[in-house]
């Protein structure tokens, strides 16, 4: 996630004054939040595509933080994502065989 640099303030001042507990406990509950928003899409049929964009950006600001409070770097992150994918890339091809 790219930052400005009133943005990374931002970060560092909440998790100083909120600590590393609370952060983690807010970034659960945001992941939470979204899990229900999209149970509601997917077994209600509800058409809830901008609470859904909401909850996505919640957990998507408290994951940044998260990632902070760990010292992962964006590249380390990056790195695993890329390789996760690249197994995905694998199972479907070998699903077509």
């Amino acid at each position: 996630m790219i930052l400005n640099e009133k943005q990374e303030e931002i970060f560092a001042r909440a998790l100083k004054a909120q600590g590393i507990e609370r952060e983690a406990m807010q970034a659960l509950e945001e992941m939470a939040e979204l899990t229900k928003e999209i149970l509601k899409n997917i077994i209600r049929k509800k058409d809830n595509r901008d609470c859904i964009a909401e909850e996505l950006a919640d957990v998507y600001v408290t994951l940044e933080q998260v990632r902070r409070m760990y010292g992962f770097s964006e590249e380390e992150i990056q790195k695993i994502a890329d390789e996760k994918i690249d197994m995905l890339g694998k199972r479907l091809d070998a699903a077509k065989a």
